[in-house]
């Protein structure tokens, strides 16, 4: 094993320095990969179950190094609320993470596993096996903890994984990928299998995208717009596309209406900084004299600015006109746009020329309305009488998650560990040859 990579304070100093260093971290990842494709499920799980404990036996540690993240980052003066809930890590959100890690050791290993076998006619029988996609590149912002979920996935499902954290979590994603790292070491795994670039430097995003000369076989996207953009213009790998979440909610003339606004209230205003976050309501015009205005009321008083259309408007003086450019906004922040529709039809009609493909629901009691929007919707995520803050890995049962995955590739929706694995085909022959 070549010796630890370093970098002063994260930073390389220079482009040459930058470039030998990603190198080698391509070179001793892609090693690394071959040894974890092959591993047993018993050898990949000692490591995950000593992350789990090195992460509890840590957690003051992570929290200390995350504490200074916070600190830098207001002490900068341009990092809004819901960045910072984004970056700042809690007892509990730690706590979270390790919880998350024993799920993922928990669920059955993907690697290896046949999904179909059929025999041919001339005798020959044919496999379709889950494996490893080889090595994945992260690339990610504000929050800390991705770093432990894409790690112990990519583990999981036996593949090497290169993590490039945002600058403004620097240190607490050091600390916990020195608990990665303890897991990998205690199970005899290469340490190269989870590997965090240990610069700031942005010039080493765009290197992971460009593939580090084919060490990489596809990037996973965690940020904002620039971000997407940037993937979206360089990457010469292919991409999970995580984008952007302009998520919404549907109130139907048949949603009862007190679940309607426990649900809105808590897929806007839980957590307004996630990706699962709803940017848009939508009321069904055939009920909005009995919904709408309890509805907008409900979050105006929560602290959720509302950006309504003249009908929004007419119910509440406190209601701001919505621009153009509403519609199509993830505001990550406690405002939301809001619009009249005309039905199932016209709420369906507005998400495709709106959304993201993301996560979208729909409030009904009517089971024909339901099926017809969870049918016709295309987004990754569909829900029916839930909150959209349920589109989270951890929530669907994996564990945790590298992302929503708002692309058309077989991951789509939450990345977990069987999403992270591709197939090939085992032929199992007794002689035969091709006339």
């Amino acid at each position: 094993m070549a010796a630890p990579l370093k970098a002063v304070d994260g930073n390389a100093d220079r482009a040459s320095d930058l470039l030998a260093l990603m190198s080698d971290l391509g070179t001793h990842a892609r090693v690394a990969a071959r040894v974890l494709a092959l591993a047993p499920p018993e050898q990949k799980n000692r490591a995950l179950e000593a992350m789990e404990r090195a992460i509890r036996a840590n957690a003051t540690a992570i929290l200390a190094a995350n504490a200074e993240d916070v600190a830098e980052a207001r002490a900068s003066g341009n990092a809004t609320s819901s960045f910072i809930d984004r970056l700042t890590l809690t007892p509990a959100r730690v706590e979270g993470m390790a919880e998350g890690i024993g799920i993922v050791r928990g669920i059955a290993d993907p690697v290896g596993i046949v999904t179909e076998s059929w025999q041919r006619p001339n005798g020959m029988t044919i496999e379709r096996v889950r494996v490893p996609l080889g090595v994945v590149g992260v690339i990610f912002e504000s929050r800390p903890n991705v770093a432990a979920d894409a790690g112990v996935l990519c583990l999981k499902s036996g593949n090497a994984v290169i993590l490039r954290g945002g600058s403004d979590s620097f240190r607490s994603c050091r600390a916990i990928h020195d608990c990665l790292v303890q897991g990998l070491r205690e199970a005899g795994l290469p340490e190269a299998a989870i590997t965090l670039v240990p610069t700031r430097d942005r010039a080493a995003v765009g290197m992971m995208l460009s593939g580090l000369n084919g060490a990489i076989d596809v990037i996973v996207p965690r940020g904002g717009k620039s971000l997407v953009a940037r993937v979206e213009q360089e990457a010469r790998v292919p991409v999970f596309a995580h984008l952007e979440g302009v998520n919404h909610v549907y109130v139907d003339a048949s949603a009862d209406l007190a679940m309607a606004k426990s649900i809105v209230l808590n897929a806007k205003m839980r957590r307004t900084g996630v990706c699962g976050a709803a940017e848009t309501l939508l009321v069904d015009r055939a009920a909005a004299a009995k919904n709408l205005k309890p509805l907008v009321e409900m979050l105006i008083e929560a602290g959720c600015e509302v950006r309504g259309d003249e009908t929004v408007q007419a119910t509440d003086a406190r209601v701001k006109p919505a621009s153009k450019d509403d519609w199509d906004t993830e505001y990550l922040d406690a405002i939301i746009a809001a619009k009249v529709v005309d039905g199932v039809d016209g709420a369906i009609a507005h998400i495709q020329s709106h959304g993201s493909h993301h996560t979208d629901a729909i409030v009904s009691a009517d089971e024909a309305a339901a099926k017809k929007f969870l049918s016709e919707v295309d987004s990754a995520i569909v829900l029916h009488n839930a909150s959209t803050q349920f589109a989270d890995g951890g929530e669907f049962g994996f564990g945790a998650e590298i992302g929503i995955a708002t692309g058309r590739f077989h991951a789509r929706g939450p990345v977990g560990a069987e999403q992270l694995t591709s197939f090939k085909y085992r032929v199992h022959g007794t002689g035969q040859t091709r006339p």
